[in-house]
């Protein structure tokens, strides 16, 4: 070998062990400043913006649950399987006899457009989210009333990415990725005909954030409609964001629809707070400026209101990377969220206190499914909390959330046996779905039928 050649390898060599070296600092997570509990609550700290190339990836990796083992529910709770065996259970639904709903779903099938892309659904599979979609609605029974479903049989299927549900006046109403659907349905029933179906709305599919959720209102006249925005910022241009980071409102006497509430990233859990009777909604906020902010959230949501995305977080940060240009209006009238839930936790299910069905300690207040964060080091979330409210409706300041549902992280943190997903009350029992795992678990207080052996009303044949 010629010295030239030789000099020449070696120039190589050191050219490519220096950019390996850059890269390897580049790709270094950003480490948070803060502790969870700094940054939930009603006045949590704003971090300063720390923008990312690359995003500060904390995936866990999904192990699933061995036989026996369960989550670790709060003093005085306890925690069983309801269900397992399912395919990425993620919305759950209770009839008035009993049965229970759950969708078997996942995001439709994405086109990589480029690195981001292929990042994103490389991070995605590796969080146990990458499966295909099962497309289908699936009917659980508990036939003897032991607290556990033994019977499982198909409801509906040939969906497209289906999430929320809801039973209104005869009718099954689904929503699609892209479509509400209206299918005729009675509780009791284990299976619906096809193609007698009609549409309510359409909705913007497409992007990100695909799943949609839907709540009746407590007069049953209208459907709240929860449409996640196409990007992180509107980086693929306003237009593409058109009737998203929305909720809809649809009318069932004038069949017309509006745009209730915006600028909400993704909005995922719907509920109506019972003391005051508003709709609350857990919004999942962007990602990209550090492990510490912006903050997801819960709060309610009064008609009209503008939570500032893709411009403003939190009432007075503005995100400079935003291209587009920002309404004029907007400062003015960008909300404050009520209550923080910390940093990248990805909320999603939410449900309001049940009369206090699992003890005095939850009384009052919203139970909220925290997904866990894929972007944060350390990792956020894989919980169940209970966030307090007082008698006003309204979170109570100085008041910790209290951790109903944890151990889904293994200790090191390195794995996830799941990550609780969706919410929904069986009578007296809290029902949590476990995507990754492909659980329904119960959660029983000490008064419940369930705990105290009880024979519960079993479910129409």
């Amino acid at each position: 070998m010629s010295t030239t050649l030789r000099k020449a390898l070696i120039i190589a060599a050191i050219i490519i062990v220096a950019l390996a070296i850059i890269i390897w600092f580049i790709l270094q997570p950003q480490k948070s400043e803060y502790d969870e509990a700094q940054l939930m609550g009603t006045d949590p700290v704003i971090a300063e913006k720390r923008p990312e190339t690359f995003p500060s990836i904390g995936i866990q990796d999904p192990i699933g649950w061995k036989d026996g083992e369960t989550p670790t529910a709060a003093e005085g709770l306890t925690v069983t399987r309801f269900a397992e065996g399912l395919d990425h259970p993620r919305s759950i639904l209770v009839l008035e006899n009993g049965d229970v709903l759950v969708a078997e779903t996942n995001s439709p099938p994405r086109e990589a457009g480029g690195i981001t892309d292929r990042i994103a659904g490389m991070l995605m599979s590796k969080a146990g989210a990458g499966v295909p979609s099962a497309n289908r609605i699936k009917l659980l029974r508990d036939t003897d009333g032991d607290g556990v479903a033994d019977s499982a049989t198909v409801l509906l299927d040939g969906l497209n990415s289906p999430f929320g549900m809801v039973v209104r006046d005869g009718r099954l109403i689904v929503a699609n990725t892209d479509a509400v659907l209206s299918f005729p349905f009675t509780p009791g029933d284990t299976s619906i005909p096809k193609g007698e179906e009609w549409q309510l709305m359409a909705l913007s599919g497409g992007g990100n954030h695909w799943a949609r959720n839907i709540a009746l209102s407590p007069d049953g006249n209208s459907l709240f409609v929860s449409v996640g925005s196409a990007s992180n910022i509107g980086e693929n241009g306003m237009d593409a964001e058109e009737g998203r980071a929305q909720i809809r409102e649809y009318n069932f006497t004038t069949q017309q629809e509006r745009r209730y509430a915006e600028g909400l990233r993704n909005p995922m859990g719907l509920a109506f707070e019972p003391n005051s009777g508003e709709l609350w909604t857990t919004v999942n906020e962007r990602d990209m400026l550090g492990p510490d902010g912006p903050l997801d959230y819960l709060t309610n949501v009064p008609i009209g209101a503008n939570y500032g995305w893709p411009w403003i977080y939190w009432r007075f940060t503005f995100d400079d990377r935003v291209e587009a240009p920002m309404p004029q209006y907007l400062q003015q009238y960008t909300r404050w969220p009520e209550y923080s839930l910390g940093a990248h936790v990805a909320p999603l299910g939410l449900v309001f206190a049940n009369d206090g069905a699992l003890g005095p300690d939850y009384a009052s207040g919203a139970f909220v499914a925290r997904h866990g964060s894929w972007n944060r080091v350390p990792p956020a979330g894989y919980d169940v909390i209970f966030v307090p409210f007082d008698e006003r409706g309204n979170p109570l300041e100085d008041t910790p959330a209290k951790t109903v549902l944890s151990g889904f992280l293994t200790a090191d943190k390195e794995e996830t046996h799941g990550r609780p997903t969706w919410l929904a009350w069986d009578r007296n029992d809290l029902l949590v779905s476990d995507d990754t795992a492909g659980i329904i678990w119960r959660v029983t207080g000490a008064g419940s039928a369930a705990s105290a052996g009880e024979e519960a009303e079993t479910p129409a044949e």
